[in-house]
C-alpha cells in the first residue's frame, strides 16, 4: 500500500478496475518483486499485458501517455521549526536529521547540499509484505527520532495522516540542485504493441477524471504540467 495489495485495496488496484471495466474483461494480476528481472519475468514473459505505475522514459517498455504526475515530498511536524520549508536547500535543514530512501533522487540532492552527514537512510529494496520503510520513516518523524523525511509523493501523501499526528507534506518543486523531483507515471506495455498502447491511451483520456478522483482520495500530490497542485478531478 498505497499502490496495490492482493486484497485490491490500493490505488493501482482501483485504476486496474477502471481499465478492465472499459475493456470488458476481468482483472487478473501477476505479482513479482519490482527489482532486477521484473519486466523480463512479467511483461516480456507474457504473464501480464500491462504494468501499472511505470515512470515515463524507461526504454525497456513502451509507455502510454502519463495519467498522473507527482513529486518527491518533504515531511515534517508542524511547529517544530520547519514550518514553511519548501526546498532541501533551506538553511533551517542544516544539521537536521533527515530521513531518505537510499538510492532515490533526493539522496543525490542531499549529498550535493551537504545534508548526508546527519541523514538517516532507509532501505529501498525490501519485501513490502514484512517491511515498510516509508511507514518506519513516518513513525520516526512523529517520535522525534528524525526531524524530517523525504518520500515519493504518493507514499508521503498516503501515510502522512495515518496512525498518528498529521504531518506536513510539501512537494519539492523548487529544487535547483541535483536530479529532478517530479515524474510522469504511465502504463507500460511491450514494445511494438502500438495498437494496445493506443487503446489504453483512449481509456486513460476518457476516464482521467475518475483516475484523478482515485489518486486524490489516496492523498497523492498531483501536479499539472506547470507544477501546480491539482485539487479536483480533471473531467
Amino acid at each position: 500500500m498505497p499502490f496495490s495489495n492482493d486484497k485490491g485495496e490500493g490505488f493501482e488496484n482501483k485504476i486496474a478496475e477502471i481499465l478492465a471495466s472499459e475493456l470488458g474483461v476481468p482483472v487478473s494480476y501477476t505479482w513479482f518483486p519490482q527489482a532486477i528481472g521484473f519486466i523480463r519475468n512479467t511483461l516480456f514473459a507474457k504473464r501480464c499485458d500491462v504494468v501499472i505505475g511505470y515512470a515515463q522514459g524507461d526504454e525497456l517498455v513502451l509507455n502510454t501517455n502519463h495519467y498522473y504526475r507527482s513529486a518527491y515530498a518533504l515531511l515534517y511536524r508542524q511547529g517544530n521549526g520547519l514550518d514553511g520549508v519548501d526546498t532541501l536547500g533551506d538553511p533551517r535543514l542544516k544539521d537536521r536529521r533527515i530521513g531518505v530512501i537510499a538510492g532515490t533522487p533526493p539522496s543525490a540532492t542531499m549529498a550535493k547540499l551537504g545534508l548526508m552527514s546527519h541523514a538517516r537512510p532507509y532501505r529501498l529494496m525490501v519485501d513490502r509484505r514484512v517491511e515498510s520503510p516509508a511507514e518506519q520513516m513516518i513513525a520516526d518523524i512523529r517520535s522525534g527520532e528524525i526531524d524530517a523525511g523525504v518520500l515519493w509523493g504518493p507514499l508521503a501523501g498516503y501515510f502522512a495522516d495515518k496512525n498518528g499526528e498529521k504531518l506536513e507534506v510539501v512537494p519539492l518543486l523548487k529544487e535547483t540542485v541535483g536530479p529532478r523531483m517530479a515524474y510522469r507515471i504511465t502504463l507500460g506495455v511491450r514494445n511494438l504493441e502500438d495498437e494496445w498502447k493506443r487503446e489504453l491511451n483512449r481509456i486513460l483520456a476518457k476516464r482521467q477524471g475518475d483516475i484523478d478522483s482515485v489518486l486524490l482520495a489516496y492523498g497523492v500530490p498531483l501536479l499539472d504540467e506547470h507544477s501546480n497542485l491539482i485539487t479536483k478531478p480533471r473531467y
